[in-house]
C-alpha cells in the first residue's frame, strides 16, 4: 500500500486552536491541491477526535474523479476510515451520513450503534498503523491518505508506515500555547527528498520517506509467482513460490516442497542462499503468498524465519486465505519494523497455482 500523510499547521506547529469553531489554516490554493491529492487515493483516514471536533464529510469533490471511479466499478467517494479508542462516535456524524463510500471503523470496543452504517473492525489489543494498513489491504485499498489528527500522524510515523508526507505551513498564522490546540511538528528524516512549493502563501513540502521500488518488486514477484506454478499440488498446503534478493544482486528461488515434504517456499529459497554463503540481513524476500505465521509441520513459521534472518523487506501478491489457519504474517512483520509490500495485480497467478484447493 502507498501511504501519504497530509496536514497543515500554523507557523508554530498547531493543527488547530482551542476554540469550538474549525480553524482554517490552508489558503484556497492549498486547499484545492489537497482536494486533488484526495482524488489520487482510494481511501482517506482521520481519527475519531478529528471527527468529533470538526465533523468533516471527507468527500471527493472532483466530479471527473468520481465518474472515473464509477467507471472502474468503484463507489464514487473515497473509502472512509477512522479509529477510536473510546468508542465515542455518533452515527449522525457527516463521516457516516454524507457521500457514497465504504466506511471502516477500527475500534477497541464493540459499537452496535454503527451497525448498518460502517464496518467495525475490532482490534485484538491496541490499534496500530500496521493493523490498519493490513486490514485495509485485505479489503482492496491500495492508496491511503492519512489526514490526522496529531496522535494518528505520530502513530503512522513511529511505526514507519508512511511513504510520503505532505506538510503545509501557514507562515502568517501563529497561535501560541494559550490559543493553540493540538501541536504537531514533523522533522524531515535525513536523506529524505522533498519538493517545495508556495501555494497562495502556504509553504508546502512533499517529502518521500520510502523509495519507489515498484518496478523491482514486480520483476522479482513475477518470478516468485512463476515458481509457485512448479509446485506439485497438495490438498493440505498451498503452492507458493519465493525469491530471495540480496543487495549484491544475487537471487535464489524456491517453491513449496521442492526438496522436502514439509518445506515452504521461503525455506527453500533461504536454504539455497545460506548454502551459497549469503548474508541475509537487510535482504528482500518475495513470496507469491503472505508468509505463514503459524504451522504444524515444523516448529518455526516462515514469518519467524524471516525475522530471525533479519530481512528488511517482504513482498507478496496474495494474502493467505483463512483456510487452514488464520495467518497474521504481514501484520507481525510490519509490527517488527519490516517493510511489507503487497501487489494484488499479480494475485491471479497465485490463485491459478492453487486451483486444486477450490475458491
Amino acid at each position: 500500500m502507498q501511504i501519504t500523510l497530509s496536514f497543515a499547521t500554523t507557523a508554530d506547529g498547531y493543527l488547530d486552536d482551542n476554540s469550538p469553531r474549525r480553524l482554517m489554516i490552508s489558503t484556497p490554493e492549498d486547499w484545492e491541491a489537497v482536494l486533488r491529492l484526495r482524488a489520487s487515493h482510494d481511501a482517506i483516514l482521520a481519527g475519531a477526535e478529528t471527527l468529533r471536533r470538526d465533523d468533516p464529510a471527507l468527500l471527493l469533490r472532483d466530479a471527473a474523479a468520481r465518474e472515473l471511479r464509477r467507471a472502474r466499478g468503484m463507489r464514487p467517494d473515497l473509502t472512509k476510515v477512522t479509529l477510536t479508542h473510546s468508542g465515542r462516535l455518533s452515527p449522525s456524524m457527516r463521516f457516516f451520513t454524507e457521500g457514497d463510500a465504504d466506511r471502516y471503523v477500527f475500534s477497541e470496543k464493540e459499537l452496535p450503534e454503527l451497525k448498518g452504517v460502517a464496518e467495525v473492525i475490532s482490534s485484538d489489543g491496541s490499534i496500530t498503523a500496521s493493523a490498519i494498513v493490513t486490514e485495509l489491504e485485505k479489503r482492496g485499498v491500495e492508496r491511503l491518505l492519512v489526514e490526522g489528527g496529531a496522535s494518528v500522524l505520530r502513530m503512522f510515523l513511529a511505526e514507519g508506515m508512511a511513504d510520503t508526507v505532505r506538510r503545509a505551513v501557514n507562515p502568517q498564522l501563529t497561535l501560541g500555547p494559550e490559543r493553540g490546540g493540538a501541536q504537531f511538528r514533523f522533522e524531515v528524516p535525513e536523506g529524505a527528498a522533498c519538493r517545495r512549493e508556495n501555494l497562495g502563501g502556504m509553504e508546502v513540502a512533499t517529502c518521500t520517506l520510502r523509495p519507489d521500488t515498484r518496478d523491482e518488486d514486480l520483476r522479482y514477484l513475477t518470478q516468485a509467482v512463476a515458481e509457485g506454478l512448479r509446485c506439485v499440488p497438495s490438498r493440505t498446503s498451498y503452492c507458493v513460490g519465493a525469491v530471495v534478493a540480496l543487495p549484491d544482486g544475487r537471487s535464489f528461488t524456491g517453491y513449496t516442497h521442492e526438496t522436502s515434504p514439509t518445506h515452504h517456499a521461503e525455506q527453500e529459497a533461504i536454504r539455497k542462499a545460506l548454502d551459497a554463503g549469503a548474508e541475509l540481513r537487510g535482504a528482500a524476500i518475495y513470496s507469491s503468498m503472505e508468509p505463514c505465521s503459524q504451522r504444524k509441520s515444523e516448529p518455526e513459521s516462515c514469518t519467524q524465519l524471516i525475522l530471525r534472518h533479519g530481512f528488511a523487506r517482504v513482498v507478496f501478491a496474495l494474502y493467505e486465505p483463512d483456510r487452514f489457519v488464520r495467518c497474521r504474517g504481514a501484520q507481525t512483520l510490519r509490527e517488527a519494523g519490516v517493510d511489507v509490500r503487497v501487489y494484488p495485480e499479480l494475485a491471479e497467478g497465485v490463485r491459478r497455482a492453487n486451483a486444486h484447493l477450490g475458491r
